[in-house]
């Protein structure tokens, strides 16, 4: 009888141990884009990022907000990927300042509020009721 201890972990989760030290790219269901290492993963998909930063993109401008170590739940996992340093270094995207690209985020969102305050206005015109994506809203 074999007594070796074997580690259970789910197979969705299994593959997360290949990428332990590596630079990755996570999206959250929030729509916020965080960019780190990876140091540890549980069987529940639970990441800590090491050296994160919150990277926001507006347009062909980016700005990257640090954020230290991030523990994050693994419910709340959209996508996650590898770096590539290269593909990164070569990216047709312009980087500004923290301020700047909150600014231009603020500006970005408070423009589509206006159009769906429009769009809202002209379906309520034609007897048609508006139901705004209120995905992202749920999460703060």
């Amino acid at each position: 009888m074999d007594k070796r201890i074997t580690l259970e972990i789910p197979p969705r989760t299994a593959t997360l141990i290949e990428e332990l030290d590596k630079k990755l790219m996570v999206l959250l269901r929030d729509g916020r884009t965080l960019i780190g290492y990876l140091r540890s993963v549980d069987q529940f998909a639970n990441l800590v990022l090491h050296r994160t930063i919150e990277r926001i993109h507006v347009g062909k401008e980016y700005g990257d907000i640090p954020r230290g170590v991030f523990i994050v739940r693994g419910e709340n996992v959209v996508l996650l990927g590898e770096i590539d340093q290269e593909k990164e270094d070569k990216l047709p995207l312009q980087e500004v300042s923290v301020d700047d690209i909150l600014e231009a985020q603020r500006k970005e969102q408070d423009t589509k509020q206006d159009q769906e305050k429009l769009l809202a206005k002209a379906l309520k015109e034609r007897g048609l009721q508006y139901i705004p994506d209120m995905s992202h809203d749920d999460m703060f």
